[in-house]
């Protein structure tokens, strides 16, 4: 897998700049990440999507990079139309020593019918930036998750 090296270089970055965080904003983030959760697996678009920040950047699985507002919840109406249920659980969560950035890894489950209406029952990693912005509130600005599931035949064309 190939990695963008702006991308590498931001994640590097934010690795080199954790720490020991808060623990008080390290709850928060898992606290934040888990209502997160809860709105995707209530079929909740709208709060969904309200996780995101303005300028968020979504690294779906065999996709293109989403970067618009509009087309990250274009990308969620999708998913939340497609699944049966979903739900994520974060693993690991640090924050920055400035405590205004810090990353959330987990993994999830999803059941969602593919093309064919079949019933996939996924599972998978992700990793989430959250930002804190202006007003308080922490945002997921860059989200990335890809599943476990062995790749299947490429589909011909």
């Amino acid at each position: 897998m190939k990695i963008k090296p702006c991308i590498a270089l931001f994640l590097f970055t934010l690795i080199c700049s954790v720490s020991a965080g808060d623990p008080k904003i390290e709850q928060a983030l898992r606290e934040t990440d888990d209502q997160w959760s809860k709105a995707a697996g209530a079929h909740d678009l709208e709060k969904t999507v309200s996780f995101y920040s303005n300028e968020a950047i979504v690294l779906p699985p065999n996709g293109p990079t989403v970067t618009d507002k509009n087309a990250i919840q274009d990308m969620w109406k999708q998913i939340i139309t497609d699944m049966q249920s979903m739900s994520w659980k974060a693993t690991r969560v640090e924050v920055a020593k400035s405590g205004d950035l810090g990353y959330v890894t987990g993994t999830y489950e999803l059941n969602i019918k593919d093309q064919t209406g079949k019933v996939i029952e996924d599972k998978g990693k992700y990793l989430e930036v959250w930002k804190k912005q202006t007003d308080g509130k922490w945002k997921c600005s860059a989200d990335m998750f890809s599943s476990d599931l062995p790749v299947g035949p490429a589909e011909k064309k």
